[in-house]
C-alpha cells in the first residue's frame, strides 16, 4: 500500500514537472501573464523536491510517515498554488477563493513536516543500531 502511494506521488511529481515546463513556456510567450513565472517556479522547484523526499523516505533519512505526509502536502500545495494562477490567467477566474495562498501555506507546512521528520530521525540515530554498518 505504501509503495503504491509512493508511486502515485512520483507520477504526480512528473505531472507537476510537465506543468512547470508548460507554464514557463506560456510565460515566455504571454507578456500579459507574468504571474505564470511564479507558477512555473513553484512547479519546477517542487517536482524534483517531491522525488527527493520520496528518496529520503526510502533511504530512511526521515520518519516514513512524516516523510510521506510531507511529500503529499508538497504535491498538493504546488498544485493548488499553480492551478489557481493558471486559472486566473487562462480562464479569468480563480480556482476557488484563497486557493493560491492556501497552496502556499500547505507548502510551508509540508516543508516543516519534512524537517521535523528528518530531525526526529537524526536524533533517534544518536546511538547506532547493532546491525548498522556505519558509525552514525
Amino acid at each position: 500500500m505504501m509503495r503504491r502511494l509512493e508511486s502515485a506521488l512520483a507520477l504526480w511529481a512528473a505531472l507537476i514537472g510537465i506543468g512547470g515546463v508548460a507554464s514557463a513556456a506560456a510565460a515566455a510567450h504571454l507578456t500579459s501573464a507574468p504571474s505564470l513565472n511564479a507558477a512555473s517556479l513553484i512547479l519546477l522547484a517542487h517536482a524534483p523536491a517531491i522525488i527527493a523526499c520520496l528518496a529520503a523516505v526510502r533511504a530512511d533519512l526521515v520518519l516514513p510517515a512524516l516523510g510521506r505526509l510531507a511529500t503529499l502536502l508538497l504535491a498538493l500545495g504546488a498544485t493548488l498554488f499553480s492551478a489557481d494562477i493558471a486559472m486566473r490567467v487562462f480562464v479569468g477566474t480563480p480556482l476557488f477563493p484563497m486557493a493560491a495562498p492556501s497552496g502556499g501555506v500547505i507548502l510551508i507546512i509540508g516543508w516543516v513536516i519534512m524537517g521535523l521528520g528528518a530531525a526526529l530521525r537524526f536524533f533517534a540515530r544518536r546511538h547506532p543500531r547493532d546491525n548498522d554498518k556505519t558509525l552514525g
